[in-house]
Formats: structure tokens, C-alpha cells, sequence
């Protein structure tokens, strides 16, 4: 069986879980969410993943945001990539065959969290019966060590591959290790595509030939990232390297009171018109004292951060 096609290089938002004050799923704002992106210039969309709270939420709300993000980008034309990975394998399997009923683009699966792979054939084995449970839509494997702690070398699990997963097209490689980036973009005759999730590497990255992004920070400063991305794009490296710290300046000042996802969470409601909420726990409001403080670091690098009550 040859190998699924899979073309989309580029941007995608990560977009954050919406709960309501009750703590329910918040699905009525998705199509908004959706359109503003677009709006914004971002084609690409991951679902349920961290930024999205996917591991904190009941199968059924997972198949729940899937579905609503689904019917959004219908009208929005805008790439979306499912997490399905987190949970029980039944449940990772179920996840998996309910994305491509839906006919998304591409999936996306964490390791098995608890019997943790400890090498390339291992998590091959695992990533198999995910492919077998879609095996018409792009499988990519989601590389986040420090929350994972599955530390298998991007490079030479890619080299390792083969053909044993046709569905198989690469990897989102949340990660501060560029070098191990620059093994993975390069394994087998560069086959698969890496996605790097790291907001402060954007510049370096583009420099050593990682051309694909998934970044939490595109949800609410997606202005400032496309002009990063282009600047990198077009070998304007002094322009990258001010943008890339101009970038650094405002996600340092969004997430140093808390976790990323606590923040980010915040972040997105103080600076835009999507209201996602409060996080699930054990995930924790910002305290007002803490929030006081993004306000006033926001407003010093020119943003208009403002809580709003709707």
C-alpha cells in the first residue's frame, strides 16, 4: 500500500478548549473561533490537543468539539488535525475512527502515556494501530517529552519507519531541541513533515529548513506571527530575529504566572473577542493579582488587554 499524500505545510493554531462558566462544553462559539482565525490568516487548525485540553475531557465532548470543528471549517476551508491520543487505546481507537468519519485532514496521536514506548519499535507498534483504526487520513505522531516523558529520538524513529504505516506523515515536535529537529526534517530523504511547537525557536528553526509551526501564540497574536513567518520566509533574518523576540517579549508576559495552558486561556479572552473560558481541572483560574500584572505587561508592549464581560 503506498503512502498517503499529505500537502499542507505552513501555520496551524492549536485552538483552546471552550467551556462555559459551568465548566460545559461552550460549542455554539466554535464557528466564530473558526472565522476568526481565518480572518486573521491562519488555515490551519489542531484540535484537542494540550492547548485544547483534550486529555481532560470525556470521549464523547472530544468527538463533540471534532464535530464542531468539522462543520466550521466546511465554510472556512481551513486544514484540521485532530488529537485523538490520551487516553485508553480502545478510546485512542474509537478517536481515531470517528476523525475520519469526519473526514478531517490529518490526525494526530500521543504515545501510550502510562506503558510508555521506550524505543522506536515500540511506539512504531502503537502508532500501527492507530494507522490500521484510519488508514485513509495523514498520521502524524505528537513529540512533547517534557509533558510525555517519552524521550525517543525524532530522527532515528523516522529512519526507523519505513513503510509500516502508510497512513504515517510526520511529526509535531514540541520541543527546545533543534538539533534532533534538524535529524527528524532530514530523516529518510526528508519523507515526512515536522511541525515545530515551540514559540520562541520560529527564526532558528526556518533557518535550518522547519517551515511548518503549530503554536498556541497563534490564537492571539496571529498578526505578529505571520509577519514573523514571512520575514523567515523571505531571508529578511534581521527583521526575523527583532519579530522573534518581540514574539518572546509577549508569550513570556502572557505565561510566567502560571501553567501555559492556564495563561494562554486568559490570554485569548483579554485579547480578542473568543471567550474559551475557564481551564478544566486540575488546570487553575489566574489569580486576579496575577492578572492584574498580564494586563499592565500586555499594555507596555502595545497591546489593548482588557477583560471583557460577556
Amino acid at each position: 500500500m503506498s503512502r498517503l499524500p499529505y500537502t499542507y505545510r505552513g501555520l496551524i493554531a492549536p485552538v483552546l478548549a471552550p467551556f462555559n462558566n459551568n465548566g460545559y462544553l461552550n460549542l455554539d462559539i466554535i464557528s466564530k473561533y473558526a472565522k476568526y482565525l481565518a480572518k486573521k490568516g491562519i488555515n490551519g487548525i489542531l484540535a484537542n490537543g494540550t492547548s485544547g485540553e483534550g486529555m481532560l475531557m470525556s470521549v464523547t465532548e472530544r468527538k463533540l468539539i471534532a464535530e464542531a470543528w468539522a462543520k466550521a471549517v466546511k465554510k472556512t476551508r481551513q486544514h484540521l488535525m485532530i488529537q485523538v491520543g490520551g487516553t485508553s487505546l480502545p478510546d485512542v481507537i474509537e478517536l481515531a475512527k470517528h476523525a475520519e468519519n469526519l473526514h478531517v485532514d490529518s490526525i494526530l496521536c500521543l504515545p501510550e502515556l502510562y506503558f510508555k514506548p521506550t524505543n522506536s519499535q515500540e511506539l512504531i507498534e502503537y502508532l500501527e494501530i492507530i494507522g490500521k483504526a484510519a488508514p485513509k487520513t495523514p498520521l502524524l505522531y505528537y513529540h512533547i517529552p517534557m509533558l510525555t516523558n517519552v524521550n525517543i529520538h525524532m530522527g532515528q524513529f523516522l529512519e526507523s519507519i519505513g513503510d509500516k504505516i502508510p497512513s504515517f506523515v510526520g511529526i509535531k515536535f514540541t520541543s527546545t531541541n533543534l538539533e534532533e529537529g534538524a535529524q527528524a526534517l532530514h530523516a529518510d530523504n526528508q519523507k515526512y513533515v515536522v511541525f515545530l511547537g515551540n514559540d520562541h525557536t520560529i527564526n532558528a528553526a526556518y533557518a535550518l529548513g522547519i517551515d511548518s509551526f503549530v503554536l498556541t501564540s497563534l490564537n492571539m497574536f496571529p498578526e505578529l506571527i505571520l509577519n514573523l513567518y514571512a520575514a523567515s520566509k523571505n531571508g529578511k533574518m534581521l527583521k526575523a530575529k527583532s519579530l522573534q523576540e518581540e514574539l518572546s517579549r509577549a508569550v513570556n508576559a502572557v505565561t510566567k504566572h502560571g501553567k501555559r495552558v492556564e495563561t494562554m486561556k486568559i490570554a485569548m479572552t483579554l485579547l480578542t473577542d473568543i471567550n474559551v473560558g475557564l481551564p478544566r481541572a486540575p488546570l487553575k483560574y489566574y489569580s486576579s493579582e496575577a492578572l492584574e500584572i498580564m494586563i499592565k505587561d500586555l499594555k507596555n508592549l502595545g497591546y489593548q488587554a482588557e477583560i471583557k464581560h460577556n
